[in-house]
């Protein structure tokens, strides 16, 4: 895992949010999703500079694309985001995960 793959995993894990359960690394179609929570209906990617790459952001939007037709909801945050903004990134997680379940 990346420092902001396991920066946010230790504050997923054990139900911290809403008290539900966050997987890692999970398969969902033909993909891995970073972090992906079920009663929600929630995946979570993180994104390193790389994906800001044009023919990164095309396969990043047909995969979004395939796991919206799933109900899936996809927040997207970069790295730099999550390991210097750790609490609105969870403030935004919080609460789409309430919206959700």
């Amino acid at each position: 895992m990346t420092d902001a793959e396991n920066a946010l995993w230790n504050r997923l894990r054990r139900k911290q949010i809403q008290g539900v359960q966050f997987y890692r690394q999970k398969p969902l179609l033909a993909f891995i999703v970073d972090f992906y929570c079920p009663v929600a209906k929630l995946v979570i990617e993180l994104d390193g500079s790389q994906h800001f790459e044009a023919k990164h952001r095309a396969r990043d939007q047909a995969r979004a694309e395939a796991l919206a037709n799933l109900g899936l909801k996809i927040l997207r945050f970069d790295n730099r985001q999550v390991l210097l903004e750790i609490e609105a990134v969870l403030g935004v997680i919080d609460e789409m995960v309430r919206e959700r379940k």
